[in-house]
């Protein structure tokens, strides 16, 4: 059984309000004890951690403030939010993680085949008995763009940044109760959103000073996996580990076009309009003509202009 450890806590709220508890295993299946942190979010319990038990394993749970170098893997239970505010820990110390399915949006999960508990489950399981089911992956990073910019720190993301209509429905979404949130907020936050949207001039430069795009905008995902909103396939051509932003631009649309392209992002055939640009690179800075926010993983990261990039072979996951 797992034992929880004396003056075991639930943190204080952090800034973002989302409650985590914070959890350090030690697990002895392996020929010197196997030291493991838990992250669990605000859908997991301590509970959840019994399906990743194996059968010699025994287990002590003591509270751990985050993500540190000595652990010698990491389980984080929860969802790409609660993926992100980690990812900085998990670039620094390269520790081997699991990422078990238990958010309102798990697109990250899905993009590594751990669409359910239970495939992350027997992953670990593999883990804990050979090791090897080890992928190193690319992380995306972006950079407020400043005087001091040089000086800024990177925010990493594991998945999808985005400027435009979708951070605005991610801003109302994040505003829904929790229950909604994992049960179509995404889909619920468009029509407000789209309500009160209005289109804004963008600019995406390579490092070579070329242009990729500049010219009126309704939205641009810049990916590293290939869907966000839990299952829109807004960049179907995205790799975790090919060294390369995708970018997804759609150009300035009429609302009434747009309704009409919606449901084919969930399919990943919205590449065929012609609203749609679709290319990669490995770094841009962006700009627009008045400060738009940035969102990553369905968080707010700061407004533009920022650096968006890609930190090729950043984060080791197990899968």
């Amino acid at each position: 059984m797992f034992r929880l450890g004396p003056g075991f806590i639930r943190p204080a709220l952090a800034q973002h309000d989302t409650p985590e508890w914070h959890a350090l295993c030690v697990c002895a299946t392996l020929p010197s004890a196997l030291r493991v942190i838990a992250i669990l979010g605000p859908n997991a319990s301590v509970q959840d951690l019994e399906r990743f038990r194996v059968a010699s394993e025994s287990v002590e749970i003591t509270p751990a403030a985050t993500i540190s170098a000595p652990a010698d893997a990491a389980l984080i239970l929860g969802g790409d939010g609660t993926i992100h505010r980690h990812l900085p820990a998990l670039a620094e110390t390269k520790i081997p993680t699991l990422i078990v399915p238990t958010g309102s949006g798990n697109d990250f999960a899905r993009a590594l085949g751990l669409a359910k508990m239970r495939f992350a489950a027997a992953a670990w399981r593999r883990f804990c008995s050979s090791g090897n089911n080890l992928r190193e992956l690319d992380l995306g990073s972006i950079q407020p763009l400043s005087k001091d910019h040089d000086k800024a720190p990177l925010a990493p993301f594991s998945c999808i940044a985005s400027i435009g209509l979708d951070s605005e429905v991610n801003r109302i979404a994040n505003g829904y109760p929790r229950w909604l949130r994992a049960h179509g907020g995404y889909l619920a936050a468009v029509p407000p959103a789209l309500a009160s949207f209005r289109p804004f001039h963008l600019t995406i430069r390579r490092d070579d000073g070329h242009d990729i795009h500049s010219e009126p905008a309704t939205l641009c995902a810049f990916a590293n996996a290939s869907s966000y909103g839990d299952g829109m396939r807004i960049a179907p051509r995205a790799q975790l580990d090919d060294g390369l932003l995708d970018i997804c631009f759609v150009r300035s649309v009429s609302k009434l076009r747009l309704l009409q392209m919606f449901p084919s992002v969930y399919r990943g055939t919205h590449l065929r309009f012609r609203e749609i640009s679709y290319s990669q690179t490995n770094r841009v800075e962006v700009t627009s003509d008045r400060p738009m926010d940035v969102y990553a993983d369905g968080e707010f990261v700061c407004r533009t202009p920022v650096r968006i990039s890609i930190m090729p072979k950043a984060m080791r996951v197990i899968c």
